[in-house]
């Protein structure tokens, strides 16, 4: 029984984009449905693990909480506020404790700033310093809070690895002592050796600061050590949610399985004898959704149902949610079934 009011929650979120018109005069627009009554929250504190392959729809949804693209239906709550349809300078206030760190590091950052001017930015938009130079000691404090060396206050982007990057974009978003934080693939785009220092680096500062992480991956491995609980997202809609034990230990939707099907197991020998789940076929068309399932094109257990029947979220243990009509008959598959 949850005790404790959300900090974040999302009640039947769609996100939909114009990509286009049809008819013989253009008159009707064409509508991808990016996202689609997805609904989650976030107790203080917390970290979800959002994980979806590449257009999901799980960029867009933590996109849509930050309030960055237009919502179509549903609401976003922060605090227990409605902040659906917040603008202008509430919006701006609001955005002070929502924060996002970026997936690619070397995008993220603007090369012709120092890192004294990346990280002060905001605290100068947000009024809070009236001069560039009024932070150096404070971006300091942030700097040494990343693990980084305070001497890199005047240093450029390109000056740094990828991994020191992603620190100074972690700074950055820690400039305003947000609550909540949109990371959006922090690890994708860094080598294997450094992912571990980042997300761990993540775990401390959520500790420390008392910070609560939708954290976004298409990696369920990522996801493991850092998140509380995982929503996994497929074709825009939520398929499974469940706290971090029960994905890895009873994967239940078809498509969770596939996902920890495709998660490397260091050992060659278990490796070769391991059980997977290989799902083939295409991803469905977004802007003509399918009536059923939208798995159905790619599921080996389909049937005639899971065509003409979109399955809805359901829970088959306590806080274990999923939306499939047939999961009682879909094999077991865990991390210790695959060999691990």
């Amino acid at each position: 029984m949850q005790t404790t009011e959300p900090l974040v929650k999302a009640d039947n979120l769609s996100v939909k984009f114009n990509v286009g018109s049809t008819g013989f005069w253009g008159q009707e627009a064409k509508w991808l449905s990016a996202v689609d009554n997805v609904s989650l929250h976030l107790d203080p504190g917390e970290v979800l693990g959002l994980v979806g392959e590449s257009g999901s729809g799980k960029t867009t949804t933590g996109r849509a909480i930050l309030r960055r693209v237009p919502i179509a239906s549903g609401t976003v709550t922060f605090k227990g506020q409605d902040i659906t349809h917040v603008k202008g300078e509430k919006l701006r206030n609001l955005r002070r404790n929502m924060q996002a760190v970026f997936q690619d590091p070397y995008d993220s950052l603007n090369p012709n700033q120092s890192v004294l001017e990346i990280i002060a930015e905001p605290l100068l938009v947000h009024g809070l310093i009236k001069n560039i130079k009024e932070a150096r000691p404070e971006v300091k404090e942030f700097l040494d809070l990343v693990g980084m060396p305070t001497d890199a206050v005047d240093r450029y982007p390109h000056a740094f690895s990828g991994g020191q990057r992603q620190r100074i974009g972690i700074a950055r978003a820690l400039a305003l002592k947000p609550e909540f934080i949109v990371a959006d693939e922090p690890v994708s785009a860094l080598d294997v050796s450094i992912q571990a220092q980042i997300v761990n680096l993540m775990q401390d500062l959520r500790s420390e600061l008392n910070l609560t992480y939708l954290f976004i991956a298409h990696d369920l491995s990522v996801v493991r050590h850092i998140s509380d609980r995982i929503a996994i997202m497929y074709a825009g809609q939520l398929v499974e949610t469940s706290d971090r034990t029960s994905v890895y230990d009873r994967p239940s939707h078809p498509y969770t399985q596939a996902l920890l099907s495709a998660v490397p197991i260091p050992d060659p020998v278990v490796e070769s004898q391991r059980k997977r789940l290989k799902v083939v076929g295409e991803v469905p068309n977004l802007i003509d959704p399918p009536e059923g399932c939208r798995f159905s094109s790619r599921c080996p257990y389909v049937r005639d149902r899971c065509l003409a029947e979109a399955p809805e979220l359901r829970e088959i243990a306590p806080k274990h949610e999923v939306a499939c009509h047939f999961v009682e008959d879909i094999p077991a598959l865990s991390l210790a079934a695959m060999g691990s």
